[in-house]
């Protein structure tokens, strides 16, 4: 028997994927029906472009609807101020420090919740796993585009 992958994610991404499936389903989806009939008026449907654009724009919805369902059914919401610890968990906030002494924060989300720009950064990342499981005083090395990249934890919060 198979086992699901649970995926982790916050609460806030958690319900940005609800937003997203819900205007696929009440807003995009009938848009795209309504847009298929519309051309299926305009007569032969074999060299008709505007039908054929509508059946795939149908199929590429209903995939993105059949994606987000499938992760929200396998969602386990993580709530980063219930958790505590001394090392870096999935939710954890942790404040970094490079070879120059530079200081940087990221917190640890789920893949469809991360954006570096704003301090959030994947589980699955290479940073991310190298981060998982360490404690404030560690140092951490992995492998990025650009290079192999050094850093100190810090310190680690649940907030």
């Amino acid at each position: 028997m198979a086992t699901v992958d649970k995926l982790p994610m916050l609460a806030e991404g958690y319900e940005k994927l609800q937003n997203e499936v819900r205007h696929l389903k009440l807003i995009e989806r009938p848009a795209v029906i309504d847009a298929i009939e519309e051309a299926r008026g305009h007569g032969d449907l074999s060299e008709n472009a505007e039908y054929h654009a509508a059946k795939e724009r149908q199929g590429h919805i209903e995939s993105q609807i059949a994606d987000i369902d499938d992760r929200l059914s396998r969602a386990m919401v993580i709530d980063p101020t219930t958790l505590s610890g001394d090392k870096v968990v999935f939710g954890a906030t942790v404040h970094l420090r490079n070879e120059h002494d530079k200081k940087i924060k990221y917190q640890i989300v789920g893949e469809t919740e991360a954006d570096a720009k704003i301090g959030r950064i994947s589980y699955a990342s290479p940073l991310g796993r190298a981060l998982i499981g360490r404690t404030k005083g560690e140092e951490v090395e992995f492998s990025a585009p650009s290079g192999d990249k050094y850093y100190e934890i810090a310190k680690i919060e649940f907030i």
